[in-house]
């Protein structure tokens, strides 16, 4: 988390240890030497844990991934909880602080902004109402599985949980472990519903951008999903009312030009360092292909989830298996959890396999309400003025006195600006601007406001109702049933069978909304956009053994293109979709798994298929031999951004600069262009408009550039740019894996700006292939740097034949101890899209296994 600690209190810390006697040593050699092993797991030999029914079996394999053998239900969560805590609990503490916004009680005065916001959206009283809510099967599942960690921490303090802790004394000397309580748990899926939350930001964007470009202009950034990329689901019987969507900017219900938006946006953003910002390739890759296409003739079902780059990984791995399967004990499952949660969140069990994508479903709607001049503890309500609804909230800080904050919170929920004051701060609401928005919308912009956040994740529902039903799902209509308690944050469900069956759900509940398209902010004064309910789960869209023989999810769009609701406005666009339907359509012959990780490490750029063609229409002569050099190695290249290509290199600098020149003149700071599927799709309408405004310098004066001028401009650019850098000679100009490398790093600690800590904590870089929008999804930031940002956080290979035959591997390791073996062996292997056995026979685990820790009432 940048800035995520006072870093002058730190420095002041170190730099006492440093000059102090043997400060060096210290960090050098007796943290990772003496202190670190302290908090190294058992992982052989026998311990009594009060509270257990019986002996369980914990085998952890050459990887280091724990397979649990258990009599009873109660017993296998309680063991997959002290296991959890055993490997990860540092991990959990912070996420468990994160989820209820308790961060200035670990941290101090620096995380009190961050946990205002964070109590505002109001997680932890979700989570409650959401335990009140939980079948009695459901509580003593978590029950058990708290009792796991806490019996953990009953004979563990400290720096015998995790190394973090050391450096956490020296920051926050009165911080005190608590307690695992079931709501921590819970709190951890409103965490993940934020992470995937949909287009809030773009929303924001939208109505930021309307002040200086044209409607057009904005369409033009933010254009419907192409006509020639796939859809998940081609053909659905539903039968309902369709949604009133208007399709573009021109149609939005507020001229802009004076929202203050400023605070709503950093706002939103107190989060991102902690559960990383929601970029265009924030998503997953996943497709089953069935029996007909494979060489066994069963399915292979393929998953790997995109999220932020962390250290340790947000996936803990492990299988649970109750000895004897009976309705009392019903789980047999292998796969990856979240550690803090009991369950195997994607995987499979002996009869069925499933995956995730992000669906992005657009279900959270800003609402501008207006405030009585009179009364700011009023907002209008269809005439009337009403209260807002408020309640008080004590942030405790450790080492200082608790800060006091009011929730405010209107019929739609929390208001999350608190920003008052008039829109228009220059001007008169006479003036000739605001003609346009008069005829067009006939609303009067409000003189005082707030904005609130309508959320379908602040309604009580628990996403891991429905996961612990897939983990026991014996069957397609089994699993569709459990969905049907998937609320939020929706997911594409992938799915097959050892029967031979592939499926897909979209679950979740998406909002029907009486107008608009959820594109732009909206007022909150009249009934005119309220949601008016979800879509009905029957008519979410659903395929089952379709007649292509496969089915793909990337983020794309999912219905069909006549589906008559709404579900987005703002789909990923559909590049790694088009990349992997044309792997499965055009494969060489029977796909085998060697032919499945071929295709998740493949690093084709789709973009610069579309890109680099135009240099035939465009009439240059090069100056240099370095420009001539660089231009036939774009243009000879495969288009595969694979670590060891030199042409990847050369192409994505020159994309950057061309991608920056193009559009970031015309664009306030904040929403300068970052790449991605987005950058992809309006650039490709971009370079058949040779002549658009949008390719004018605005910073030249008395030209007016085209798109062949910028083109040479950005070679020109790149060319001297490697020259800067690297020299003259082309042959030492960098591979594409030299400038695209990967960096683990601690979430908390291991982004503190105290080198002395991060490099107690992090690992890397590792040089990897792949890129934005690619199937290798591994993502960087134009503008910012080529580092990865986000990646695919594991890859899965389910081989629906043979169980034991499946494959897979995650980002770092195992184990959240630094210094521990496991703790990054997975990186290399990652970073190079190879694999190990994910396990499933007992036999095969026990000859594998590294350790065998029994645990005994």
């Amino acid at each position: 988390m940048k800035k995520f600690f006072s870093r002058l209190l730190i420095g002041v810390v170190i730099l006492a240890l440093v000059l102090a006697a043997g400060g060096a040593f210290y960090f050098k050699s007796y943290l990772p030497n003496t202190v670190a092993p302290k908090s190294f797991p058992q992982i052989d030999g026998e311990i009594k844990l009060e509270g257990l029914d019986g002996a369980v079996d914990i085998y952890r394999d050459a990887m280091g991934v724990p397979h649990i053998y258990a009599t009873t239900t109660h017993d296998l969560f309680m063991a997959q909880g002290f296991v959890h805590a055993q490997e990860r609990f540092w991990q959990m503490d912070a996420w468990r602080h994160i989820g209820s916004g308790e961060l200035s009680e670990m941290f101090g005065s620096g995380q009190v902004e961050t946990d205002s916001f964070l109590r505002t959206l109001g997680w932890r009283q979700t989570a409650e109402a959401e335990w009140d809510a939980l079948s009695a099967e459901e509580r003593n599942l978590l029950e058990a599985y708290s009792d796991g960690v806490n019996a953990y921490l009953k004979d563990h303090d400290t720096t015998a949980l995790s190394l973090e802790y050391a450096i956490l004394g020296l920051l926050s000397p009165d911080y005190k472990i608590e307690p695992w309580e079931p709501v921590h748990s819970l709190t951890w899926g409103k965490a993940m519903a934020w992470d995937l939350r949909g287009n809030m930001g773009d929303e924001i964007e939208r109505a930021v951008l309307l002040k200086t470009l044209t409607p057009e202009q904005v369409d033009l950034l933010f254009p419907p999903y192409p006509e020639d990329h796939p859809v998940i689901v081609n053909q659905i019987p539903v039968e309902g009312q369709t949604s009133k969507v208007s399709p573009g900017a021109g149609n939005s219900a507020f001229d802009y030009s004076q929202l203050d938006l400023d605070q709503l946006a950093h706002n939103a953003s107190l989060l991102d360092g902690m559960l990383g910002p929601l970029g265009d390739g924030i998503g997953s890759n996943s497709w089953a292909v069935s029996g007909e296409r494979t060489t066994t003739g069963m399915p292979i079902l393929a998953n790997d989830p995109h999220l932020g780059i962390q250290m340790p990984s947000i996936w803990f791995q492990i299988s649970l298996h109750c000895v004897e399967i009976s309705e009392a004990c019903p789980f047999r499952v292998a796969g990856f959890s979240f550690a803090g949660v009991p369950g195997v969140v994607i995987g499979h069990n002996e009869k069925i396999a499933w995956g995730f994508t992000n669906t992005g479903p657009d279900v959270m709607d800003l609402y501008i309400e207006r405030v009585n001049p009179q009364n700011p503890n009023q907002y209008e309500v269809n005439g009337a003025w009403v209260d807002f609804e408020t309640r008080a909230e004590t942030i405790n800080v450790v080492g200082g006195e608790p800060v006091q904050i009011t929730v405010k919170s209107t019929r739609h929920g929390p208001v999350i600006s608190d920003v008052y004051g008039p829109l228009k701060d220059s001007g008169d609401a006479e003036d000739e601007e605001f003609e346009p928005f008069r005829e067009r919308a006939g609303i009067e912009l409000p003189d005082q406001y707030v904005i609130a956040l309508a959320w379908t994740a602040l309604s009580p529902s628990t996403p891991f109702s429905a996961i612990w039903g897939f983990d026991k799902a014996k069957n397609w209509d089994e699993f569709r049933e459990a969905a049907r308690g998937f609320h939020v944050p929706a997911q594409n469900l992938l799915y097959a069978d050892v029967e031979g069956n592939i499926g897909y759900q979209m679950p979740g509940d998406i909002p029907m909304r009486a107008n608009g398209d959820g594109r732009f902010p909206v007022p909150g004064w009249t009934d005119e956009y309220e949601w008016s309910g979800y879509i009905p789960f029957e008519e979410l869209p659903y395929t089952f053994n379709p007649a292509e023989g496969y089915i793909v999810t990337a983020n794309n769009r999912v219905p069909p293109r006549d589906y008559p609701h709404l579900i987005t406005a703002d789909w990923d666009y559909g590049y790694r979709a088009q990349r992997i339907v044309d792997m499965i359509v055009n494969a060489p012959g029977k796909i085998d798994l060697a032919y499945i990780q071929k295709m998740q490490g493949d690093s084709t750029d789709l973009n610069a298929q579309s890109i680099l063609p135009v240099w035939n229409e465009i009439n240059f002569k090069a100056d240099t031999s370095n420009q001539t050099y660089a231009l036939d190695l774009m243009l000879k290249w495969d288009t595969q951004s694979a670590a060891d290509s030199q042409a990847a290199a050369v192409f994505q600098r020159f994309w950057w600069n061309l991608d920056q020149n193009t559009l970031d003149d015309d664009l306030p700071e904040r929403y300068a262009v970052s790449g991605g599927s987005g950058n992809f799709e309006t650039m490709r309408h971009l370079i058949r408009m040779p002549n658009d405004s949008f390719w004018d310098d605005k910073h030249s004066e008395q030209v007016v550039e085209t798109r062949d001028e910028i083109y040479i401009a950005s070679l020109i650019e790149t060319v001297e740019q490697l020259e800067k850098e690297y020299g003259n000679d082309p042959q030492k100009w960098p591979t594409w894996g030299e400038l695209h490398t990967a960096t683990f790093r601690n979430g908390t600690l291991g982004e503190s700006g105290i080198f002395l800590i991060e490099d107690l904590f992090n690992r890397g870089p590792f040089q990897t292939g792949g890129g934005q929008s690619l199937v290798n999804a591994t993502g960087w930031e134009v503008g910012y740097s080529f580092e990865v940002d986000w990646l695919p956080s594991m890859r899965m290979i389910v081989d629906l034949s043979d169980l034991n035959n499946s494959l897979t591997v995650h980002t770092t390791g195992q184990s959240g101890h630094a210094y521990h073996t496991h703790y990054a062996d997975m990186a290399p292997l990652w970073a190079a899209v190879q694999y190990y056995p994910m396990w499933w026979n007992q036999d095969s685990v026990v000859a594998d296994a590294e350790g065998h820790l029994r645990l005994t009432p």
